[in-house]
């Protein structure tokens, strides 16, 4: 089998992390690539820790199970690097996207001695302004996009446009403000 890039996404539930790895499925399978986007669940409540996956390839997936050792993972809400293990198993060549008004290097002591790469996404800022509420996935979607590089980012943008016509086909003032929130995220995620 090719490469395939794991992405494990870490959230509370009602913040859309689950959303967000199943709209990045959709768009990459929609470019022609093969997916896996899923979710686990504790208790199902909302504000409960939840997390999510994405399995992408260019080849046929055979693996059918939870990802234990990420390529990527993307961190909704920073409260979680205190009570969870968000890098549990992440590769050091890989990277950790975290939604927070911290830097880079404000994070990495939080992430329990992890190596690699750390990004960081203020997505309630981004939410906030271009959305008017605060709906984390999308920013961190196109944070995962632009760190990740799992697709070219016109092929996901236009994707997504045409994905958020279909959802919110009775509100056109809504697709507007997610694409800025899209665009935003790939140009003002930091770090390295």
């Amino acid at each position: 089998m090719s490469h395939v890039v794991e992405i494990r996404w870490h959230g509370r539930g009602g913040q859309g992390a689950k959303t967000a790895s199943l709209l990045l499925a959709d768009a990459a399978f929609n470019t022609g690539k093969y997916i896996q986007g899923f979710p686990e669940y504790g208790p199902e409540r909302m504000g409960a820790p939840i997390t999510a996956y994405n399995r992408i390839s260019d080849e046929r997936i055979t693996i059918h199970s939870n990802i234990y050792k990420p390529d990527y993972v993307a961190v909704v809400d920073d409260t979680l690097l205190t009570s969870v293990d968000v890098t549990a198993g992440l590769k050091e060549e890989g990277a950790i996207i975290v939604n927070t008004t911290m830097s880079p290097e404000e994070v990495k002591p939080l992430l329990k001695g992890y190596r690699g790469k750390v990004f960081t996404i203020d997505a309630r800022k981004i939410s906030m302004e271009t959305l008017g509420k605060y709906f984390p996935n999308t920013p961190m979607l196109g944070a995962v996009v632009k760190v990740s590089g799992v697709m070219d980012e016109k092929e996901f943008l236009n994707d997504m446009v045409e994905s958020f016509k279909h959802k919110f086909s009775k509100k056109p003032e809504v697709i507007e403000g997610n694409v800025k929130a899209l665009e935003r995220a790939m140009q003002e995620v930091k770090g390295a």
